[in-house]
């Protein structure tokens, strides 16, 4: 009669936890199409259909934790391509290394306070899956020199930009880098992003599609904006190289 007992009081501890489990499994969020197109994207004249799908962190959330494009061929050959999660997850076909083959364009936002994008471009030409890396700008620095000003250097052959800060110089010195006098108390860089934000356009008819980023740069903290680096960019010879960069302020 003991053993009996014990067996029913084990069945009754351990019945609310499957089916607690039981309910989380068909609570959570299935696999959902996001978007469906048709369009070559290997160069064989034939119109492959790409879908683009993911799953929602929660089903009460805009955010995807994962999301993918599945690519299928005429002859119902696949390919699948993961990506990064995010909000409003978008595709786009666009020839960006101009090998005459469109090729496939993803992002989609971090929903953080800097604005930032996830990115990935990839190709299929000739059925061959290949990332190409998006462009990165490598030389860009940015410091605060005396009398309350932060120096901007886009390139080495071209003159600093110069952002005054004397607005916020309480500020400043509260921090420790200035002192009353306007005297930089030690070098101090001002706070350089990752690209946030690449946007698709058009060079010309002939050379046809590039890349437009754009990256800012803050003073002791992220929400100090001073400005923006603006970057156009070209794909050629299997590299990204700047066409035009130029520094657009805030105030």
């Amino acid at each position: 009669m003991k053993y009996f007992i014990n067996i029913i009081a084990l069945l009754i501890l351990f019945i609310p936890i499957t089916i607690t489990a039981a309910e989380e499994k068909n609570n959570a969020p299935s696999p959902q199409q996001i978007s469906k197109n048709t369009d070559d994207v290997t160069g064989d004249s034939q119109k492959e259909t790409i879908v683009l799908k993911g799953i929602l962190f929660s089903r009460d959330t805009d955010y995807f934790m994962d999301t993918w494009a599945t690519v299928t061929s005429t002859n119902d050959r696949k390919w699948k391509i993961p990506y990064e999660g995010g909000y409003d997850p978008k595709l786009q076909f666009i020839d960006l290394n101009h090998d005459n083959v469109k090729d496939i364009f993803y992002q989609s936002a971090t929903g953080g306070s800097g604005g930032l994008y996830y990115y990935k471009l990839h190709t299929l030409k000739n059925k061959q899956l290949k990332e190409i890396k998006l462009a990165e700008q490598y030389y860009v620095k940015a410091e605060f020199k005396d009398n309350y000003k932060v120096e901007v250097q886009l390139s080495p052959e071209k003159e600093p930009n110069i952002v005054d800060v004397e607005d916020q110089a309480s500020e400043y010195i509260q921090l420790g880098i200035y002192n009353k006098q306007g005297k930089l108390l030690k070098k101090t860089s001002a706070m350089i992003d990752p690209i946030a934000y690449y946007e698709p356009v058009l060079i010309s008819e002939r050379k046809g599609y590039g890349l437009k980023s754009y990256q800012q740069i803050s003073g002791a903290y992220h929400a100090d904006q001073l400005g923006t680096v603006e970057t156009l960019w070209y794909y050629e010879k299997d590299k990204w190289i700047i066409l035009k960069t130029k520094w657009v302020p805030s105030k």
